[in-house]
């Protein structure tokens, strides 16, 4: 059972391969991770700035994919949006109890710290790399059927 479906005219969605999911979410935190290691330096600035909100949403993108494997892949880029632009605006929020959350590790990664108008692009653009490549491998699937 996925996200509710608004319209029955909408075609049922295939259900995604939770074994390829899972892949590529364990690739794109592993690339997020290293885009926030020493192994950032060898990047090219742009990249090394960017990448790792940019990888942040694409990986909420996923786990959403992952977790309701029959709902179309607008409703998720919606749905992931909506949170990661909740969680960038939450960092306008500063209480002490949520800045010692952010203080960890994974409180960081996942909270983030400050709030940055850029972060914002960066969720657009990674919601926007999960959403293209559903609609392209939809697209491949429908013409190999044909």
């Amino acid at each position: 059972m996925g996200l509710p479906r608004s319209s029955a005219a909408i075609p049922p969605v295939a259900r995604r391969s939770r074994p390829l999911y899972a892949v590529l979410i364990l690739l794109t935190v592993a690339a997020g991770l290293a885009s926030r290691s020493s192994l950032a330096a060898q990047l090219p600035a742009f990249v090394a700035i960017y990448a790792g909100d940019t990888l942040w949403a694409l990986t909420l993108f996923l786990v959403l994919g992952f977790s309701f494997p029959r709902t179309g892949p607008g409703l998720l880029a919606i749905v992931a949006l909506t949170l990661a632009f909740f969680v960038e605006f939450s960092q306008l929020y500063q209480a002490r109890w949520i800045n010692a959350v952010r203080d960890s590790r994974v409180g960081a990664l996942v909270l983030g710290r400050g709030f940055l108008w850029s972060d914002l692009i960066c969720y657009a653009a990674g919601v926007g790399a999960g959403w293209s490549s559903e609609l392209m491998g939809e697209a491949l699937s429908q013409s190999e059927r044909s």
